[in-house]
């Protein structure tokens, strides 16, 4: 029975796998609603917003409107009627906002802070693909420079054509014969103009 029973599940689960075979994922139809406990909200608007708040926690504004709004809690407490004021003392109840403050405002500022480092990091990894381009491409340009200075010591240049003729007009000028040797010499004009003279 034992065996049959091997027999069932081996058809059923590939060999040494153990965990059983999940139900067949359909990529062409969308995944069902789950139910949620925690209210949903969008991460980048959320990552905005603390941005938004670490920014205004790091101004000289924040620090003025907090010192204004301690000294005047204070003063209040302290002076006002008596009747209407709402924090002895000690003032435990500033102490708790301020508390809770904090509390808030270090993983604000933390949570700005990943998002900042993960910005530098993306901004890193295109500066070192620009780099990367920036020095492949100057390779290329090297080698391309280094091949037409190559080259252009095989290339002949103007001045040097130039000095080539000029030696060979000196060259056909010293074996054209003087018209004073042709008269002596009785060279016949035609002789002369096919290059076949004596």
């Amino acid at each position: 029975m034992a065996a049959d029973d091997r027999d069932r599940t081996a058809g059923r689960h590939p060999a040494g796998a153990t965990a059983p075979p999940r139900g067949r994922v359909r990529l062409d139809q969308p995944r069902e609603t789950r139910r949620r406990w925690l209210p949903a909200y969008d991460p980048e608007a959320f990552g905005n917003f603390s941005e938004r708040i670490a920014r205004f926690l790091g101004t000289g504004r924040f620090i003025v409107w907090m010192t204004v709004v301690i000294v005047v809690w204070v003063l209040w407490n302290a002076f006002g009627p008596r009747g209407l004021r709402f924090d002895g003392y000690p003032f435990i109840f500033l102490t708790l906002m301020l508390s809770l403050q904090a509390s808030y405002a270090a993983p604000l500022i933390l949570l700005a802070q990943n998002r900042q480092d993960d910005r530098d990091r993306v901004n890193l990894e295109q500066d070192r693909r620009q780099n990367e381009r920036s020095i492949a491409d100057t390779e290329y340009l090297t080698r391309e420079v280094a091949a037409l200075r190559a080259g252009l010591g095989e290339v002949a240049t103007r001045d040097w054509i130039r000095s080539e003729l000029q030696d060979l007009l000196k060259e056909i000028e010293e074996r054209r014969p003087h018209p004073r040797d042709r008269e002596r010499t009785h060279v016949p004009p035609g002789d002369e103009a096919d290059g076949r003279g004596r």
